[in-house]
C-alpha cells in the first residue's frame, strides 16, 4: 500500500484537536467542581447528561473502529459474509435489552462502577475476581478499536472497477457473494455466537458508565434505545463497503493483484477502500470519520477499565481511606498502562473481527450470569459466585480457541481440524459455559446457605462469612458489611448526596438500601437507616 504524507498530517491534526478538547475539557471540570468529587466526576460524569448528547455519546461508546473494520472485514471475507456479521444486530439487541431489564435497577440504586452491585453482595474479593474478565473484555475491545462513513460510499460505488453490489450479493463474480450462507452444519454455531455478542454486550463498565451518568433511570433507559437505532444505522456504511470490496476487481485498481483477501488484509479492507477507490480528499473525510470512531469508543473502553480498577479494586480493596487526589492520579497511571497493553495487543494480532469476539467472550461466560444473580436472584452468595466463575471459566478454557491457537481438552459433538492444525467446535459451548455458570452460582449459593443455616456445617466453615455472618447479632444489612470483607452499612449512611471522601461514598444512593430488591433477602434495611 501507498503511504500518504498528506493523510498521515491530516491525521495527526484531528488527533490533536480532539487532545486540545479533552485538555479544555478537563480544566473545565477540575475548576468547576469541588476537588473530593473529582473521581466520581470522571467515571460518571455528574449523572447529569441528557437525552441528546447522552444518545450520541453512547452510540458512539459502540461504535467504534472495531466495529466499523470489523463489520466491512466480515461482510467481505468470502467464508463469512452479510450472514456473520452479527455484531451491528447483536449489539443492538444488547442495547435494547439492557435498557429494558439492567439500565433502570442499576441506575437508580445509585451505583458508581458496574463492578459495585457485586461487591456489595459478594464481598470484595469476589468483586476482585470479577475485574479480570471485565478488564480482559475492555482491553479485546481496545485492541479491536486502535487497529482500526457515508460520504465515501458513493464514490466507491461508482469505482469503474466495482461490479453491481446487488449482483454479486447472490451471485459469485470476483469471489463467493458477500450475503453468506449459515450451513445447517454451522447454525448452532451462528447462534452460540450471536447470543454471545447480545447477551455479552450488557455487562460492560463502557455501557453502564453512560447509564450512570444519565439524569434519571428512565433516561438511561431511552439512552440505550436510541443507541441502539443509531448502532444500526451507522453499521450500513461498514457493510457496504464490505460489499464493495467483494465486488471490486482488484486487478483495475492501483492496489493491484493479488486481492487484499490473498495478501492477508482483509482485516485492513476498509481503509484499502477508501484508499483505491475514492478520491484522496473523499478518503480522507473516511478516515477522520474511523478516526473519530475509534477515539470514541476507545477512551471510554481505556476509562472504563481505569475507573474500575481505581475504585472496586485498589480504593475498596486495598486503600480504604485513600484520598479522591490520589485516587484520580491511580485512574490517570492505569489509563496508560491499559492503553499501552491494549495497543500492543492491536499490533500482534491478525483479525480485528477475532478480538471483537473475544472481548464479549469472557464477559458472556462468566460476568453475564453474575450480573443476572445480582440483580434479578434472591439468596445468592459468595460461594456460588465462586462456583459460577470456576465452572464458566473451566468449560470455557476446555473448549479451546482457535484465535488463540488453543487446542480444546473437551471435544464437543461436530468439532473439526482446521486448516491450521487447531481443533475447532461447532457445539454452542460458550452459551453452555453461561448456563452452567448461572446454574451453579444459584444451586451453590442455595446449598451453602442450607448447610450452614441447618447447622450441617459450623459457622467457623463460613470463610467468606457469607451466610453465617448475615445472620448474626449486629444487625447488618444483609448485603452490605464492612466488617471482614465487606462494606458495613452504617458507615455508608451519613454521605453526602453525591460523593465523599471516604469508604462510606461507596454507594451513594440511600435507595440502594431502601429497595428490598437490592438484598436478597430483603430484610429490615429501612430500619437500619434510621
Amino acid at each position: 500500500m501507498a503511504f500518504h504524507v498528506e493523510g498521515l498530517i491530516a491525521i495527526i491534526v484531528f488527533y490533536l484537536l480532539i487532545l486540545l478538547v479533552g485538555i479544555w475539557a478537563a480544566w473545565r471540570t477540575k475548576n468547576s467542581g469541588s476537588a473530593e468529587e473529582r473521581s466520581e466526576a470522571i467515571i460518571v460524569g455528574g449523572r447529569d447528561i441528557g437525552l441528546l448528547v447522552g444518545g450520541f455519546t453512547m452510540t458512539a461508546t459502540w461504535v467504534g473502529g472495531g466495529y466499523i473494520n470489523g463489520t466491512a472485514e466480515a461482510v467481505y471475507v468470502p467464508d463469512y459474509g452479510l450472514a456473520w456479521a452479527q455484531a451491528p444486530i447483536g449489539y443492538s439487541l444488547s442495547l435494547i435489552l439492557g435498557g429494558l431489564f439492567f439500565a433502570k435497577p442499576m441506575r437508580s440504586k445509585g451505583y458508581v462502577t458496574m463492578l459495585d452491585p457485586f461487591q456489595q453482595i459478594y464481598g470484595k474479593r469476589m468483586g476482585g475476581l470479577l475485574f479480570i474478565p471485565a478488564l480482559m473484555g475492555e482491553m479485546f475491545w481496545a485492541a479491536a478499536i486502535f487497529s482500526a462513513l457515508w460520504i465515501s460510499v458513493p464514490f466507491a460505488l461508482s469505482h469503474p472497477a466495482v461490479a453491481d453490489i446487488g449482483f454479486t450479493a447472490v451471485h459469485a463474480k470476483y469471489q463467493k457473494p458477500w450475503l453468506g450462507t449459515v450451513d445447517s452444519s454451522e447454525v448452532y454455531t451462528w447462534l452460540d455466537s450471536f447470543l454471545l455478542l447480545m447477551l455479552g454486550g450488557i455487562p460492560w463498565q463502557a455501557y453502564f458508565q453512560r447509564v450512570l451518568s444519565s439524569s434519571s433511570a428512565t433516561y438511561a433507559q431511552v439512552l440505550s434505545f436510541l443507541a441502539a437505532f443509531g448502532c444500526l444505522v451507522m453499521a450500513l456504511p461498514a457493510i457496504l463497503i464490505g460489499a464493495i470490496g467483494a465486488s471490486t476487481d482488484w486487478n483495475q485498481t492501483a492496489y493491484g493483484p493479488p486481492d487484499p483477501k490473498t495478501n492477508e488484509e482483509a482485516d485492513m479492507i476498509l481503509p484499502i477502500v477508501l484508499q483505491y477507490l475514492c478520491p484522496v480528499y473523499i478518503s480522507f473525510f473516511g478516515l477522520g470519520a474511523v478516526s473519530a470512531a475509534v477515539m470514541s469508543s476507545a477512551d471510554s473502553s481505556i476509562l472504563s477499565a481505569s475507573s474500575m480498577f481505581a475504585r472496586n479494586i485498589y480504593q475498596l480493596s486495598f486503600r480504604q481511606n485513600a484520598s479522591d487526589k490520589e485516587i484520580v492520579w491511580v485512574m490517570r497511571i492505569t489509563v496508560f498502562v491499559f492503553g499501552a497493553s491494549a495497543t500492543a495487543m492491536a499490533l500482534l494480532t491478525k483479525t480485528v473481527y477475532g478480538l471483537w469476539y473475544l472481548s464479549s467472550d469472557l464477559v458472556y461466560i462468566i460476568i453475564f450470569p453474575q450480573l443476572l444473580c445480582v440483580l434479578f436472584v434472591k439468596g445468592t452468595n459468595t460461594y456460588g459466585a465462586v462456583a459460577g466463575y470456576v465452572s464458566g471459566l473451566f468449560l470455557r478454557i476446555t473448549g479451546g480457541e482457535p484465535y488463540l491457537y488453543l487446542q480444546p481438552l473437551i471435544f464437543y459433538p461436530g468439532y473439526y481440524l482446521d486448516n491450521n492444525g487447531i481443533y475447532n467446535q461447532k457445539f454452542p459451548f460458550k452459551t453452555l459455559s453461561m448456563v452452567t455458570s448461572f446454574l451453579a452460582n444459584i444451586c451453590i449459593s442455595y446449598l451453602a446457605k442450607y448447610l450452614f443455616e441447618s447447622g450441617t456445617f459450623p459457622p467457623k466453615l463460613d470463610v467468606f462469612d457469607a451466610v453465617v455472618a448475615r445472620h448474626s447479632e449486629e444487625n447488618m444489612d444483609k448485603t452490605i458489611l464492612v466488617k471482614n470483607e465487606n462494606i458495613k452499612l452504617d458507615e455508608l449512611a451519613p454521605v453526602k448526596p453525591r460523593q465523599s471522601m471516604t469508604l462510606s461514598s461507596t454507594f451513594t444512593n440511600k435507595e440502594a438500601f431502601l429497595d428490598v430488591d437490592s438484598s436478597p433477602e430483603g430484610s429490615g434495611t429501612e430500619d437500619n437507616l434510621q
